[in-house]
């Protein structure tokens, strides 16, 4: 069996934080239902990278690799009708997960109190920017903008330039993780007790774990820490430096002076390395612009691999991959990280593997990500008994959307 096989998940959110979270549960067993709707499409089914460059609203990679292990529901939530199966489906779940602003489920009809009543064992999860509560509740945004309210954007960029993002909606590849862990812990609970929980997350506050140093430096020290581009406070050199080609680049760091002496002999001891001023690493730090001027003139003169696997067995070192970087990369490929499944739409495409594996188990992805309506009949007649003739009323209203193939 896999870890959560038994357990039956609604997957209510979009984008981001909650997909991702019910996508972990779904490739570890759980049987995982998303909804999704043509009326109001997830945003993550209109943005790139689109299977062979060609805009579709079934033909986003992004949405699929966030949507794998998944059956597909389609629900226009403006009809009562599929307001009433949702909430039957919140009722057939042990897990409900959902990012709508908040109040959007209390006036859906479907808040945890009105839910838990007729399925007390319910585990619902809300995640929103700023959680359930407070003056700021209801701040619309995305993860790009949570990053920037979080500090992240302050910490990230060049010495003395302005703030950077980190890549994407940064936040959301952070609280997910949460997220599962929670549920994980909710689903412990009512194997114990037999109860549900609710539980609220702020994309905000969980995001805020990953800065735990920097805030703890802050409150102790009053030290408020801003951008130093590729530098680190303690070691030197700590950098990314220049290779031969077009924009490749690798990333060196020397931790101690055992590392530094072992990338001076790497480098043939040039005699600018021997300087006195580079003798300590507080010196390497004083003269940081000098070191990296100069270890950057070396590794110009090496490709990328050459360099990595010269330095690698000695020092901590990486290549700056690029995307196409990753499906070449030895160790990548070794371990099969990438997994292809067969879209109903896309055909043949990789999807992203799992985050850890286990000895007695299946930790792959059970199946590709859904069209949009695709399971829609078969999750109705499956899991609430619904008979053809009323799933075909449902359609015919528009309060149920299917995929019809072109």
């Amino acid at each position: 069996m896999r870890i959560f096989e038994g357990i039956k998940v609604w997957d209510m959110s979009w984008v981001g934080v909650g997909p991702l979270t019910a996508r972990y549960l779904g490739d570890h067993g759980a049987t995982v239902v998303h909804m999704d709707s043509a009326m109001r499409p997830d945003l993550l089914r209109m943005a790139p990278p689109f299977k062979n460059g060609v805009f579709g609203i079934n033909n986003s990679m992004f949405f699929a690799d966030f949507n794998c292990s998944k059956l597909g529901l389609g629900l226009n939530l403006q009809k009562e009708s599929a307001r009433r199966v949702a909430y039957r489906m919140a009722l057939w779940a042990d897990v409900l997960l959902e990012s709508f602003t908040p109040g959007t489920m209390a006036r859906l009809g479907l808040s945890y109190q009105d839910l838990a009543q007729e399925n007390p064992g319910l585990i619902m999860l809300s995640t929103c920017m700023q959680g359930q509560t407070g003056p700021l509740a209801s701040y619309p945004g995305f993860g790009n903008l949570m990053a920037a309210l979080t500090g992240f954007y302050e910490i990230t960029g060049m010495h003395g330039g302005e703030p950077l993002p980190p890549y994407g909606a940064y936040t959301d590849f952070i609280t997910q993780r949460y997220c599962a862990l929670a549920i994980c812990a909710a689903l412990d609970v009512k194997r114990r007790t037999g109860k549900g929980q609710y539980i609220d997350v702020s994309q905000y506050e969980a995001a805020l774990q990953n800065l735990g140093p920097e805030l703890l430096d802050c409150a102790c020290n009053g030290r408020a820490i801003t951008r130093i581009g590729n530098a680190d406070r303690h070691s030197a050199p700590h950098g990314v430096y220049p290779c031969a080609g077009e924009d490749r680049w690798i990333a060196i760091v020397c931790r101690d002076e055992a590392e530094w002496e072992q990338l001076r002999k790497m480098m043939g001891q040039p005699a600018w390395a021997t300087e006195s001023c580079f003798a300590t690493r507080a010196g390497r730090k004083d003269h940081e612009d000098d070191l990296n001027r100069h270890i950057a003139q070396w590794t110009a003169g090496f490709e990328e691999r050459e360099l990595f696997h010269m330095l690698a067995p000695h020092l901590p070192v990486g290549i700056v991959h690029d995307q196409s970087g990753l499906y070449t990369d030895a160790q990548v490929l070794y371990r099969d990280f990438f997994i292809e499944m067969d879209h109903t739409v896309m055909g043949k495409v990789p999807y992203t593997g799992p985050q850890a594996t286990f000895s007695r188990v299946d930790h792959r992805p059970t199946k590709a990500s859904p069209a949009l309506g695709e399971d829609s009949r078969l999750v109705l007649e499956k899991f609430l008994g619904l008979s053809a003739d009323e799933i075909e009323t449902l359609i015919q209203e528009g309060a149920v959307e299917v995929f019809e193939a072109s």
